[in-house]
C-alpha cells in the first residue's frame, strides 16, 4: 500500500471576524475536538474519571456543538453531529462541522482544541523460520505460543472463515475481554478471531482489499499447512503468536481517517487488548497533532504495548513515521527467500530477478525486447503507465522493459503490457530502488531486476540491432546469506518530530512476506487465493506485534517500555554471512535506517537489563520539547503545568538508544538500567565505532545484587580533535555480563555540528 498519498483537506480562509464558507455541501469536515472535563485540575488524573462517568460523556460533548446557525451559509447545511465520542484515547469527540461551527466552540468552557482530521495511508511461511521460531522451540514453548494474549489490529478489516483464523485448540478469550463481533452473523467470530468492529467502509468489519487480513495473520494467524502462492513459498503458515487472540478494528478502506483510527484505538483500549498493531501512518508531525501518538499514549498508560510501521517513504532521510518514543517504530528488512525468475539475454547473460507468478511448462524461448526509452516524449511508455502502450507499434509478441515508478504499481504495469499484446515484462529498478526487488503475483510472465542488472540490460539493448531475452523460472530459493537487508522503501530517521530520539527502533521481516489473503491474485474475479506475498513496513509491524505478544506472555509484569527495550538492546547488526547488514545499495546500512538492528527474538526473551519508563516519565520530555501546557495536556489527556515540572531534553529520556546533535561543548546524559537477569551479576561497558568522538562512560562497571535493582550511569560525548562539522558518527554502547550471557547494546548516532 506504499503508493497511496495522504489526502489533504480543502484550504480555508480566515477574515478578521470569522471563517467564511463556500456555499457547497463539501464545507463540512470531520474535526477532532479535545475538551477538558469539568473539575479536572492540573495533574489531577483522578478528577477526569470522578467528575463525569464515561457513560455521561456523549451527553456532555453535545454541549460543545453550536445550537443555532452562525450565518446564512450555515443555515443551509445539516446541523453539526458527533461521529465518535472518545472515552479512552482522550476526552473529546469527532464531529462533522463547518469551519465556522468549529471556531464557535472556542468560547465554550472546557474547550481545548479542534482540528480537521487528516487522511493517512495504509502503509508467513518462511519469515518465522528466519526469526528462529519453530515448533517446540524455546520461545514458542516458553510463551505458550502467545496463549491468552489479545492483539488488536487497526487496519482494513479481516476475512472471517479464512484458514489462518481457525480456532482449533485455542481456548476462549480471557475474562477481561469486553469486545464485540459486529459481523451480521456473530458466529463468524470464534476463539481465534474474538472481535471485529468497523469504523470505515460501510459498516462491515470485512476486509475488502486484503491488507488487514494479511497483517492479522502475520501477527497471530493459526497454523495452515500447504500455504503457497502459485505453488511458491510452500510451507506451513502461522503468525508469530499463533495461539494469541485477534481483535480486528476496521479503520481504513483505501485511506484511513484520523477520526476512525481514534475510534478504533478507543475501542481497543476499552475492549481489553494487550497489544495494538498499526500498519498505517502519515508524515511526521508534533505529537500533540498526531492522532496515533495521542491514542498510543493512552494505551501505554494502561499497560498496552503499541507497535506501528515506520512508513514506506525511504530511502530518503527524515521520512520515518510514527516516531513517538512510547511507540515501537518498525522498519522493514527482507528474509533469505527468493522466488527466482531469471532474465536470459540473447548474448547469454543471465540476471536473477523475482516473480511469484511462474507459469508451468513455459518454454525458455527468446523473444524480441522492447523498451520505449526514457526521454521526455515517451516517458509514460517507459514506465508502462495505463494506456501508454496500446498505441505503440511493433510491441505485440515482445518482452517489454518497464521502469519502476511513475505513480503506478508493478502489477498494473504488467496489466498494461498484457493488454497491449506483450509476451512478457522485465521490470527494472531506478537508482533509488537499488537492489530491492519484489516477488509479485504478476498477470503475465515477468521478472523484476535490480538497478545494477537493469543498467546492464539497457547496455545490451543498445549494443545490438536485434536484442532478445527469455524468462526462466527456478521457483523458491532459500539461503540468501545477505539477508536481512534493509528494504529500500523502509522509512528512515532522523525523526522530524523529535530528532533526539533515534527512529526507527528496530527492523523486522517486511519484504516479500507470505501471509493470508482472500481476493484473487490471478487477475480473475472468479477465483480466490488464500495467501499472497506483499511488502511494506505494514508487514514488518505485525511481526513485531506478535513478538511483543510472546514477550508479554513470558513476562506479564513487564511494562511496554521494558518490552521495547528488550527487543532493541538484543537486536543483531549482522546478516547471515556475519557481515554488517546492508541497505538497498549493498553498502552497510546506517542507524537511521536500522535503528537498533534486526530483531532477535530468542535473545529478547532474556535481555539481562532493560531501560524502563513509566508513562509519567514522558511528561518532562514533552515539556522539554517546548510544547505548551495545552499541547502536553492533549498528549497525556490531563491538564499539565510545565513550569512546575523539571523538564528534560529529549536526549535525556531513559531510552535504549542515543541520538545527539553535538557542538563544541561536551554533553552528558544519564541512563538507568533495571536488572531483569540474574540477581548477582556484573556488567562492563564497551564503546565501539563512534569515530571522531571522545566518549566516556561512568561508572565503567555495574554491580547488581538483586533482581529489579536499578543503577544509573552517565555518558559524556565530546568532539574529537579530527571532528568535522556536519559529519555523522555512529556506534554502540554495550554492557556485557561477566559470563557474556547477556549483551545489552544501545545504538548511538551523533551529528557533529
Amino acid at each position: 500500500m506504499a503508493g497511496y498519498n495522504a489526502c489533504f483537506l480543502t484550504l480555508l480562509y480566515l477574515t478578521s471576524t470569522t471563517f467564511h464558507l463556500l456555499a457547497t455541501s463539501d464545507d463540512l469536515h470531520t474535526y477532532i475536538i479535545h475538551v477538558e472535563i469539568p473539575g479536572a485540575g492540573a495533574g489531577d488524573g483522578a478528577a477526569l474519571s470522578s467528575t463525569l462517568a464515561d457513560d455521561d460523556l456523549p451527553t456532555w460533548y453535545q454541549n460543545f456543538l453550536p445550537k443555532t446557525p452562525l450565518s446564512s451559509a450555515d443555515s443551509t447545511q445539516s446541523p453539526p453531529s458527533i461521529l465518535y465520542s472518545y472515552r479512552h484515547v482522550f476526552k473529546g469527540f469527532a464531529a462533522r462541522l463547518s469551519p465556522g461551527q468549529a471556531k464557535a466552540m472556542e468560547t465554550v468552557p472546557g474547550f481545548i482544541s479542534a482540528a480537521p482530521e487528516k487522511k493517512l495511508p495504509l502503509h508467513s511461511t518462511h519469515s518465522l523460520n528466519f526469526l528462529g521460531l519453530n515448533i517446540n522451540t524455546a520461545v514458542w514453548n516458553d510463551s505458550n505460543y502467545g496463549r491468552g494474549i489479545i492483539i488488536g489490529l487497526l487496519d482494513s478489516g479481516i476475512t472471517p472463515g479464512h484458514p489462518s483464523f481457525n480456532d482449533d485448540g485455542i481456548p476462549p478469550p480471557p475474562p477481561r475481554w469486553r469486545g464485540a463481533c459486529e459481523f451480521a452473523a456473530p458466529q463468524l467470530c470464534n476463539n481465534k478471531l474474538i472481535g471485529a468492529r468497523s469504523y470505515a467502509g460501510g459498516g462491515t468489519p470485512a476486509d475488502e482489499i486484503g491488507h488487514g487480513t494479511h497483517t492479522a495473520s502475520t501477527a497471530a494467524g493459526s497454523f495452515v499447512r500447504g500455504a503457497n502462492v502459485f505453488g511458491n513459498g510452500n510451507g506451513t503458515a502461522a503468525g508469530v503468536a499463533p495461539m494469541a487472540h485477534i481483535a480486528s478494528y476496521k479503520v481504513c478502506d483505501v485511506l484511513c481517517s484520523e477520526s476512525d483510527i481514534l475510534a478504533g484505538m478507543d475501542a481497543a483500549i476499552g475492549d481489553g487488548v494487550d497489544v495494538i498493531s498499526l500498519s498505517l501512518g502519515g508524515p511526521a508531525r508534533n505529537f500533540y497533532s498526531e492522532s496515533v501518538a495521542v491514542g498510543a499514549f493512552s494505551a501505554i498508560e494502561k499497560g498496552i504495548f503499541v507497535s506501528a510501521s515506520a512508513g514506506n517513504s525511504g530511502p530518503a532521510l527524515g521520512t520515518v513515521e510514527n516516531g513517538a518514543p512510547w511507540i515501537l517504530t518498525v522498519g522493514a528488512g527482507n528474509i533469505d527467500r527468493k522466488i527466482r525468475a531469471t532474465a536470459v539475454l540473447g548474448n547469454n547473460e543471465t540476471f536473477f530477478g523475482e516473480s511469484t507468478f511462474q507459469p508451468a511448462n513455459f518454454p525458455a524461448t527468446q523473444h524480441p525486447l522492447f523498451f520505449a526509452g526514457s526521454n521526455s516524449t515517451n516517458n509514460n511508455a517507459s514506465f508502462c503507465l495505463p494506456g501508454a502502450l496500446r498505441a505503440v507499434p511493433g510491441l505485440r509478441g515482445k518482452i517489454v522493459i518497464c521502469l519502476i515508478g511513475g505513480g503506478v504499481g508493478r502489477i498494473a504495469k504488467g496489466r498494461e503490457v498484457k493488454n497491449a499484446g506483450g509476451a512478457g515484462m522485465i521490470l527494472i529498478n531506478r537508482q533509488p530502488q537499488g537492489y530491492t526487488t519484489y516477488s509479485d503475483s504478476h498477470v503475465l510472465r515477468a521478472t523484476h531486476l535490480t538497478y545494477a542488472d537493469g543498467q546492464k540490460l539497457l547496455s545490451y539493448l543498445n549494443s545490438t540491432s536485434e536484442p532478445t531475452a527469455a524468462i526462466t523460472y527456478q521457483g523458491t530459493i532459500i539461503g540468501d546469506n545477505r539477508a536481512p537487508e534493509l528494504a529500500q522503501f523502509s522509512g528512515r530517521g532522523p525523526s522530524q518530530a523529535s530528532p533526539g530520539i533515534l527512529k526507527p527502533d528496530i527492523i523486522g521481516p517486511g519484504h516479500n512476506i507470505l501471509a493470508a489473503w482472500h481476493i484473487s491474485v490471478e487477475n480473475n474475479t472468479n477465483t480466490t487465493s488464500n495467501f499472497n506475498i506483499i511488502s511494506g513496513t505494514s508487514m514488518s509491524c505485525p511481526h513485531l506485534s506478535g513478538i511483543a505478544a510472546l514477550l508479554k506472555s513470558i513476562h506479564p509484569k513487564w511494562s511496554p517500555a521494558a518490552i521495547k527495550s528488550a527487543i532493541m538492546t538484543t537486536a543483531t547488526q549482522v546478516n547471515l554471512a556475519g557481515a554488517p547488514i546492508e541497505d538497498e545499495t549493498r553498502r552497510p546500512a546506517n542507524l537511521f535506517g536500522l535503528g537498533a538492528g534486526h530483531v532477535n527474538i530468542l535473545r529478547a526473551t532474556n535481555p539481562g537489563l532493560v531501560y524502563d519508563l513509566r508513562s509519567e516519565d514522558y511528561i518532562p520530555y514533552l515539556c522539554g520539547l517546548g510544547y505548551t501546557d495545552q499541547q502536553v495536556g492533549i498528549v497525556v489527556n490531563r491538564p499539565i503545568r510545565c513550569a512546575e515540572i523539571a523538564s528534560v531534553s529529549e536526549e535525556e529520556l531513559n531510552y535504549p538508544s542515543f541520538s545527539i546533535a553535538l557542538g563544541s561543548v561536551a554533553q552528558t546524559y544519564n541512563r538507568t538500567v533495571t536488572n531483569v537477569g540474574e540477581a548477582n551479576s556484573t556488567y562492563t561497558v564497551r564503546v565501539t565505532g563512534l569515530p571522531r568522538m571522545d566518549v566516556a562512560v561512568e561508572p565503567t562497571s555495574l554491580r547488581f545484587v538483586a533482581a529489579n535493582e536499578r543503577i544509573t550511569y552517565r555518558v559524556s560525548f565530546r568532539r574529537g580533535v579530527n571532528a568535522t562539522s556536519n559529519a555523522v558518527s555512529q556506534g554502540f554502547i554495550t554492557w556485557s555480563s561477566s559470563t557474556l550471557k547477556y549483551v545489552v547494546r544501545s545504538p548511538v548516532v551523533v551529528l557533529l555540528r
